[in-house]
């Protein structure tokens, strides 16, 4: 695994992660709301989206669900991918749409995701093809108990 390049974040970009995390409008005009929030308007908070997601600041844009408290499943998830493998393997492995979170990580299981189904059996069913098209044992490590990070960038 290599590190990922530095990224410079100025004020606006901070503020637009921190505030986002929090919760995006339902409103007629979202993005103009808030954009208003953070005192930039919608075009400019829809262009800095665009850029922190296309230089890998963000890995997407969206709504999150809870796919428990809606009568579904999450589990974290491990393999372990040969290095001249992890691309190919990535790309399979994320072309499930129940697929989330994937990265890289310095270990023996140097691939690790999120997978959430609408329901729990699902959770099964999505491991045992990711199984059969990479050759690859997925571990399944489903959730026990939930934490809230809280996650802030420094402003």
């Amino acid at each position: 695994m290599t590190d990922a390049p530095a990224i410079d974040l100025d004020a606006i970009d901070r503020a637009i992660l921190n505030a986002l995390q929090d919760g995006f409008p339902i409103t007629p005009q979202p993005f103009e709301d808030a954009g208003n929030a953070l005192g930039i308007d919608a075009e400019t908070l829809i262009v800095r989206l665009r850029r922190l997601h296309e230089d890998g600041t963000i890995t997407r844009f969206g709504p999150f669900y809870d796919a428990a408290a809606l009568g579904g499943a999450f589990c974290l998830c491990a393999m372990a991918v040969p290095a001249a493998e992890f691309d190919l393997v990535a790309a399979k492995v994320n072309a499930h749409p129940e697929v989330a979170h994937n990265y890289e990580r310095t270990h023996h299981l140097n691939m690790w995701f999120v997978i959430a189904t609408e329901r729990p059996e699902q959770i099964a069913e999505v491991t045992d093809r990711i199984e059969a098209e990479t050759g690859i044992t997925v571990f399944a490590f489903p959730k026990l108990q939930e934490f809230f990070i809280n996650f802030r960038v420094a402003v």
